[in-house]
């Protein structure tokens, strides 16, 4: 039997992260901690998941979802990204959708836009990797006129004296007095709005409008849909790997 387990079953990291609890990383957290059990046995690193068994979190019983979810969805201000239900304000009452699934990445509660979510978290955190070096795009607004030095200064890097690190290059251009569309291949804690302050601008408006090939156009505020075929094909040519 022991064996057979190794052979046909799947590593029970994957079958948390494919029943919508949590990414892998985090599932082996909550195996290493003790509160996942399979067939009423407590469940330890490296255990793999036979059909038939019966796997908990705690008292709930956790399946693996078929359906593949990948949705677009346009974040209204005062949000939480969080599936934590002990905040009233997290982005997965909201949507309330009929399965399992939590945000990739983040945008903090002021921002808005596109924000994506899944149930393969697992798999789709490689889009917000920093190291993948992948697109994300944004308008910004500040509280006074943008200027060719802050753009400039924006472009090369800003040192960040909270986190002590400077920011990669970036692409930043001017679109109106005070606004600024800017692409970032990192998604350091509240990056821009922390750039933005060590050169003595204040964000009053962030949206972000573009994650690699996936946009907001014809999104509404507040509105989410699933992911279409054609751009599937094309954050798969990106990723170098298919989704599911």
């Amino acid at each position: 039997m022991a064996e057979e387990r190794e052979k046909s079953g799947i590593r029970l990291n994957k079958f948390l992260a494919d029943a919508g609890l949590c990414s892998r990383r985090h599932a082996d957290e909550l195996i290493a901690s003790g509160q996942i059990t399979v067939n009423g046995t407590v469940a330890v690193p490296g255990t793999r998941v036979l059909p038939g068994d019966r796997v908990f979190f705690g008292q709930q019983e956790l399946t693996r979802q078929e359906e593949n979810v990948l949705l677009l969805f346009h974040k209204p201000a005062g949000l939480v990204c969080t599936a934590e239900k002990r905040e009233k304000n997290n982005v997965i009452a909201y949507i309330n959708y009929p399965l399992r699934i939590y945000p990739i990445g983040r945008l903090d509660k002021d921002s808005t836009g596109l924000l994506l979510l899944t149930n393969h978290g697992d798999f789709f955190n490689d889009i917000m990797k920093a190291r993948e070096f992948h697109e994300k795009e944004y308008v910004v607004t500040v509280n006074k006129p943008v200027t060719e030095e802050f753009l400039t200064a924006m472009a090369s890097g800003v040192y960040l004296s909270e986190l002590g690190v400077t920011t990669r290059p970036c692409k930043v251009w001017k679109t109106g007095e005070r606004e600024f569309h800017i692409i970032l291949t990192q998604g350091l804690n509240r990056q821009i709005r922390r750039m933005c302050g060590e050169l003595f601008y204040r964000v009053d408006s962030l949206c972000r409008i573009r994650i690699m090939n996936l946009t907001l156009d014809g999104l509404p505020v507040g509105k989410y849909r699933q992911i279409t075929e054609d751009e599937k094909a094309g954050l798969e040519a990106e990723l170098g790997k298919k989704l599911w």
